[in-house]
């Protein structure tokens, strides 16, 4: 009875584990995504993020940690974590992409912004910004969003129904269309 008692807890921890796993977004930079475009053709959703910003951490917490935002994004999308006043360097589209005035004595609060969330239309933040299979941007989408309301984005761009929709009011018809599988 000892002994099944221990594969019953040994199997529990892997199977918890298993789990806690399951809830994480397989993040990675976007030189892997764009890399990993070229053997399988995806989407990339990139969450550009400050150390600083509280609406980024909520993101990261209540969005970014649903199982259902974790199934789907790991599904259908390469996803990119981008802190947009870090110091990393980036080459995309045949540039290379530095933050210049960075001092790394500022990480945890304001710094300068990296040229790359300039060229990529970044205004404010959260920004996630979504791009095609060929690592062309679709869309900037700024701000925090529960789980039902990312959604509607990630579902709205995976699926190409953004082509189709050219005015607020097409876009409106579409929102009020939409039905929600997400769990908040």
């Amino acid at each position: 009875m000892k002994k099944v008692l221990i594969l019953f807890a040994i199997a529990l921890m892997f199977s918890s584990a298993a789990i806690a796993q399951s809830q994480e977004i397989n993040w990675m930079t976007f030189e892997e995504a764009l890399a990993a475009q070229k053997k399988k053709p995806k989407k990339i959703m990139m969450d550009v993020y400050t150390n600083w910003c509280g609406p980024c951490k909520m993101l990261d917490k209540n969005t970014f940690h649903n199982k259902d935002v974790v199934a789907y994004v790991n599904k259908n999308f390469y996803a990119v974590k981008f802190n947009a006043e870090g110091n990393s360097v980036v080459n995309y589209k045949g540039a290379e992409f530095t933050n210049s005035g960075y001092k790394e004595e500022l990480k945890n609060r304001r710094n300068s912004v990296h040229e790359l969330s300039r060229h990529l239309g970044v205004r404010a933040y959260p920004t996630i910004v979504y791009f095609d299979e060929d690592g062309n941007v679709i869309q900037p989408i700024s701000g925090y969003m529960k789980p039902k309301q990312i959604e509607l984005y990630l579902k709205l761009f995976q699926s190409n129904d953004y082509k189709a929709i050219t005015t607020q009011d097409e876009f409106n018809t579409y929102y009020k269309a939409f039905k929600s599988e997400f769990q908040e």
